[in-house]
């Protein structure tokens, strides 16, 4: 059982929300998230924070006792899982100042407001990767108690790599030894992180990240890790590192031979060594700067506000004034014309993709980030949709092993669904205002409308 598992499965919810006793969905089109095909008419039986029974209108007769919630002329599936998001940031241009100016506002303001966008956006869990551990902790386990609205969290807490970037102490710890390297992951253990978080890793001695990654998988935590160099993926691979995130090489035209020989040698090894290799290669970010910079109206949406202060947001849209001179996005038009090959070249390897978008970076809002990922898989880079879906809900929940909990729309797992008025599997773009959201029984969007009297009243937008 994971540390994430035995949270939910004690899930007690309290004055945020509280779900329906028994609740029927019928009539949409379902994506189940297990990859057969969808199922028309269909029927979801959900009892408490748990579904019962899945079926259509002609196999499985809703009982007594039910509220019946149309999804007539909808495509219901799994809720989102977002892989590589940062609660505690918001979009906000300048590191340098955000996070001095706003550390003591991770809490109680940025990181809550994080939390409940992405869920309202459609995302019922997600791994926040890389912030400091006390706030990491606070926020997944208010979000387990009910006493804030968000996704399903995993933390990583702080990033460990050889030396801290100056300033970034408090979310970054350093290791320079072997010793180093087990006691830091101890103590992320001990303290209940769910994951952790590698980067920088050719900066390490060898033995320094074999013992990092060894003494977490002894703890049972599954090592994320960056692969913005060659060396970062090739000693990743060495070690074990389960999941790999970004595109990385900057402006190389593609991933070298040696990188892809090696990728493929451990994705011929399956279920020898430890299952599938994953993947986040976070794209759309580096994929859409430029159309952003030229039309940056989708900065305008104020989806991001919900649950920031006035001057948080003030603060923020200055920060985003001149998009063309962010120092943050200079090199990105160089990098753009690598991504479909490097894009393919991890397809090609065997690697299992997952949706993740480094959400709340640089003009990266946590209400749009997600949709966005996935409408850059599908419209450009010719990625079937139903194996997108998968990548958004399904291959998640294994790679974080719980997809006997949640991931898929199945009997026993947790009631974390979502729906759009209209063929998903035509138009995936239709993600981008999600109609229906539940998780864990409780229906946070209806019709399109966000229920707010099930927010805490910080986080309305009335």
């Amino acid at each position: 059982m994971t540390r994430m598992f035995a949270l939910a499965a004690g899930l007690v919810l309290t004055a945020t929300a509280t779900a329906q006793d028994r609740q029927a969905l019928v009539g949409g089109t379902l994506i189940d998230g297990n990859g057969g095909p969808p199922v028309r008419n269909s029927v979801i039986l959900v009892e408490d924070d748990r579904i019962t029974a899945v079926g259509n209108q002609d196999s499985l007769p809703v009982p007594d006792g039910y509220e019946i919630v149309s999804t007539e002329g909808m495509t219901v599936l799994p809720g989102l899982w977002e892989m590589h998001a940062h609660l505690m940031l918001t979009g906000h241009a300048d590191y340098a100042h955000w996070h001095p100016a706003y550390r003591d506002r991770f809490e109680d303001e940025i990181m809550p407001a994080s939390a409940v966008q992405l869920l309202l956006a459609g995302v019922t869990t997600a791994r926040d990767l890389g912030a400091p551990l006390a706030e990491s902790l606070s926020i997944r386990d208010r979000i387990n108690a009910g006493e804030l609205p968000g996704p399903r969290l995993f933390v990583s807490g702080p990033f460990l790599q050889n030396e801290p970037y100056p300033g970034t102490e408090a979310y970054r710890w350093g290791i320079s030894s072997v010793r180093e390297a087990r006691a830091r992951v101890r103590e992320l253990a001990e303290a209940g992180v769910d994951i952790i978080k590698l980067v920088d890793q050719d900066e390490m001695e060898i033995e320094e990240v074999r013992a990092l990654v060894d003494e977490a998988h002894a703890h049972g935590l599954r090592v994320v890790g960056h692969s913005h160099r060659a060396d970062e993926i090739l000693i990743g691979l060495d070690v074990g590192v389960d999941n790999f995130e970004h595109t990385g090489l900057t402006t190389a035209p593609e991933y070298p031979p040696e990188v892809i020989e090696a990728l493929r040698r451990r994705t011929s090894q399956g279920r020898v060594r430890g299952g599938p290799l994953y993947w986040t290669p976070t794209i759309e970010g580096l994929w859409n700067y430029e159309r952003t910079r030229d039309n940056p109206e989708r900065l305008d949406n104020t989806c991001w506000h919900r649950g920031l202060q006035p001057d948080t947001i003030a603060d923020i849209e200055a920060s985003l004034e001149h998009v063309d001179q962010l120092e943050y996005m200079q090199l990105t038009p160089l990098r753009r014309p690598t991504l479909r090959r490097k894009f393919e070249q991890l397809r090609e390897a065997g690697v299992v993709m997952l949706i993740g978008t480094d959400s709340g970076i640089p003009t990266k809002f946590h209400c749009q980030s997600t949709w966005n990922e996935i409408d850059i898989w599908t419209r450009e880079l010719d990625v079937p949709v139903m194996d997108v879906v998968r990548s958004a809900t399904y291959w998640p929940s294994v790679l974080m092993g719980v997809q006997d909990q949640w991931g898929r729309i199945q009997a026993g797992l947790y009631a974390d669904i979502i729906a759009v008025e209209g063929d998903l599997l035509t138009y995936p773009s239709l993600l981008q205002s999600v109609d229906f959201v539940m998780k864990g029984g409780v229906v946070y969007v209806e019709d399109g409308n966000v229920i707010e009297e099930r927010l805490p009243q910080s986080l309305r937008m009335e």
